[in-house]
């Protein structure tokens, strides 16, 4: 049926012609899912025919579900790792996309240890700031007058990796902010920041985070929205206020900026923006030096209308110190994206961080669901499941996302957990429910059960000599301070009382769980200073089975009682802590590199 696109707008009332366009556009693709979808396949089936990796499953230039569907398999990280690493070796024939791949993006999610590489082609970021170019048109639809001031929002750039074939590797943000797409955007009054580009796009942590906190600090009357990518992220903002804000605050009564700050271009760029304020610098003095940093967002930013973060998966740990910090601000989350594919956006940005569905927007790839409950490991190759079309999923059911996209994944398996909670228009809105697999998690950082046994086995090795064994275990993300960081609970059986492990010995044992971790946790805690050092409690003898005993005692099978590997549950953390015997952090940084990867 063709849409009228005169029709008036569901959303509401735009604000603007251009952003009338953007909802014109929602409206179109949503009323439009499954044609769109169609489409969407068949131009990725017929542009990427040609390529090796479909060349394998005889699909003879057809693009239609059918055949694609019958044919190419499901996919995992480790099915396509192979070929990747072809690419990433300087292999340039098309294997997997017919266009060239312009670079990786390391995916948060890891294998073996190390950072996946999601391959990618240029006209991905045409797609991305597409995406991004309809948020603001639906924000302001809920939040008035956003074009009467600015947003402070910490972004940052990661360290980036060269392949032995040439090729960047970088985190999908990294990629996007250091493109012209970013670099050169229009002006838009409805989004303008903060920080400059000098100060996002600068690499040294410590001197981006100083200035962009400087910048918001001197504009502070003028900020409406107070942001970053994760909760996690922001809070990190807060902490560095608190540890910095002397200098901060001498800075702005000077007017000259702190020689800490050494690259020439941020210097120049913030010398420009920094004048002599005694009022402004008495005024933070004032506010930061006391104890109590209840509401500090608003106190120091008082036309704060909304925070804009991720809280929801594992960040929703952070919601209420976000609160404690900002006085309860509603908390925006506006999009939904990976390294693999951008997928879409919140149409209701303002709901509580409990209510948040995201639309996929059915033009940014090619999108089927895997019944949750079907997704078996183990599977055969030779019968894939019966996967659900994007238009055709159902209220209330979990799924999980499986993609095809431009850039040549081909019924790739994202790992995300979905519920479907509505539809807008023809398109379903989904709540993020979790990550596949991941136990642990204090910010881009995912440990699953295998890596975190295999990080236990290698510490525990060091408790040998004392005749000493670890008989259980759990854990759990320790988000209520500053950064987040890894706890683990031991109970020990040790086998000589006299001979018990030293406290420098199990120091140790911390620092080695660490150095077993994956790269994105030891990036984490070197190089982005994101997470604390691990921690291990040790619990008296005994307290895994009065853990079971409680677990019983709710109702558990005693046939069928597992030892829960990771914590949340707060009577079960209060049982816990109240049987440590003793504490232990791990005394340095574990290893890390940003060299190339062979």
């Amino acid at each position: 049926m063709a849409i009228d696109s005169h029709l008036p707008c569901s959303l509401g009332p735009p604000v603007c012609e251009k952003d009338a366009k953007a909802l014109e556009f929602i409206e179109d693709m949503t009323k439009n899912v499954d044609s769109v979808q169609e489409r969407v396949l068949a131009e990725i089936l017929s542009r990427n025919a040609d390529t090796e990796y479909l060349q394998r499953f005889y699909l003879n230039g057809a693009t239609d579900r059918e055949s694609f569907k019958s044919k190419v398999p499901v996919v995992t990280y480790e099915d396509l790792q192979f070929d990747i690493q072809r690419i990433a070796n300087g292999d340039r024939s098309p294997i997997l996309s017919a266009h060239p791949v312009s670079e990786f993006l390391t995916s948060s999610g890891t294998s073996a240890g190390e950072r996946k590489l999601m391959p990618t082609i240029h006209e991905e970021l045409d797609r991305r700031s597409l995406l991004y170019s309809l948020l603001m048109p639906v924000m302001n639809l809920y939040v008035p007058g956003l074009d009467k001031g600015k947003a402070l929002y910490f972004l940052f750039v990661k360290a980036e990796t060269t392949t032995p074939g040439g090729l960047v590797a970088r985190p999908v943000l990294t990629s996007y902010y250091k493109s012209e797409h970013f670099k050169t955007r229009p002006h838009d009054p409805y989004n303008v920041h903060t920080s400059p580009n000098e100060a996002i796009l600068c690499a040294d942590s410590f001197q981006s985070m100083y200035t962009q906190m400087l910048c918001g600090l001197i504009m502070r009357q003028e900020v409406l929205r107070v942001g970053a990518v994760f909760a996690s992220g922001l809070l990190r903002a807060i902490r560095f206020l608190q540890l910095n804000w002397q200098q901060l605050s001498q800075d702005i009564s000077a007017g000259i900026l702190t020689p800490k700050i050494t690259d020439p271009s941020l210097r120049e760029c913030i010398c420009k923006i920094l004048k002599p304020n005694c009022e402004l610098a008495d005024f933070i003095t004032k506010e930061c030096s006391e104890d109590n940093w209840e509401g500090i967002i608003t106190r120091i930013w008082p036309n704060t209308k909304y925070l804009e973060v991720i809280v929801t998966g594992a960040m929703a740990q952070y919601i209420p110190t976000l609160d404690y910090y900002s006085g309860g601000l509603p908390k925006a989350c506006t999009m939904y994206a990976s390294s693999e594919c951008y997928f879409g956006l919140n149409l209701n940005p303002m709901s509580k961080p409990s209510d948040v569905s995201y639309t996929i927007m059915p033009n940014m790839g090619y999108f089927e669901f895997m019944p949750h409950e079907s997704s078996t490991p183990g599977r055969s190759r030779d019968s894939p499941p019966r996967l659900v079309e994007l238009a055709d999923v159902e209220v209330g059911k979990e799924y999980e996302l499986v993609i095809t996209t431009y850039a040549g994944l081909n019924r790739y398996r994202v790992g995300d957990i979905l519920r479907v909670t509505g539809f807008h228009n023809a398109a379903p809105q989904f709540r993020f429910i979790r990550r596949k697999n991941v136990l642990l998690s204090i910010e881009s950082d995912k440990t699953d059960e295998e890596e975190l046994q295999n990080a236990i086995d290698n510490a525990s090795k060091l408790l040998e000599e004392f005749n000493t064994s670890v008989v259980e275990y759990t854990s759990y993300a320790n988000t209520g301070v500053i950064p987040g960081h890894y706890v683990i609970y031991w109970e020990l059986l040790v086998k000589d009382p006299a001979n018990w492990p030293t406290d420098d010995v199990l120091n140790q044992c911390c620092l080695e769980m660490e150095e077993s971790l994956n790269t994105v946790y030891r990036q984490s805690r070197v190089a982005d200073n994101s997470i604390g050092p691990l921690e291990i409690r040790i619990v008296k003898n005994g307290t895994f089975e009065e853990l079971m005993d409680y677990a019983i005692s709710r109702g558990a099978s005693i046939n069928q009682y597992k030892v829960p590997r990771c914590v949340s549950f707060t009577p079960i953390m209060e049982l816990l802590d109240s049987r440590v015997v003793s504490v232990h952090f791990s005394p340095a940084l574990p290893h890390w590199t940003s060299g190339p990867r062979g």
